[in-house]
């Protein structure tokens, strides 16, 4: 099972050392990126191909604009032999991690309106 965690627990994950892979195309990442230091781009498409350049004993947050391909990434490094306690996948994505004011490279006001679009479900603890 693919542990799926939000922004605020990614930058958990980020300060005790995990490395945060992108996974969208460079254009996209050139138009906003996620303002943290250790952050890899590595496409979706090449992960199969690429996937030895990322440090398999060191946790990982994948992540993309909304947390669609962030998933599949993690699929595919399990399925290469990633270790599962390893991997995880930001749940919304850049989107969410946005409404959350995290810092970020590049213009934000390129993904629109956020307002109300992200939710606790009555749950009371978003994150």
């Amino acid at each position: 099972m693919i542990q799926e965690i939000c922004p605020t627990q990614s930058r958990v994950w980020i300060k005790r050392g995990a490395c945060m892979v992108d996974v969208r195309e460079p254009f996209e990442i050139s138009q906003l990126g996620f303002g943290v230091d250790q952050v890899l781009n590595l496409p979706l498409p090449e992960i199969t191909l690429r996937y030895t350049e990322l440090p398999s004993d060191q946790e990982l947050v994948l992540v993309c604009w909304n947390g669609s391909r962030s998933r599949k990434a993690a699929e595919q490094l399990i399925e290469l032999g990633f270790d599962v306690k390893l991997i995880a996948h930001m749940r919304n994505g850049l989107e969410r991690w946005v409404s959350k004011g995290f810092p970020t490279i590049g213009d934000p006001s390129i993904l629109g309106d956020l307002t109300g679009k992200f939710t606790c479900g009555g749950k009371g603890n978003c994150c």
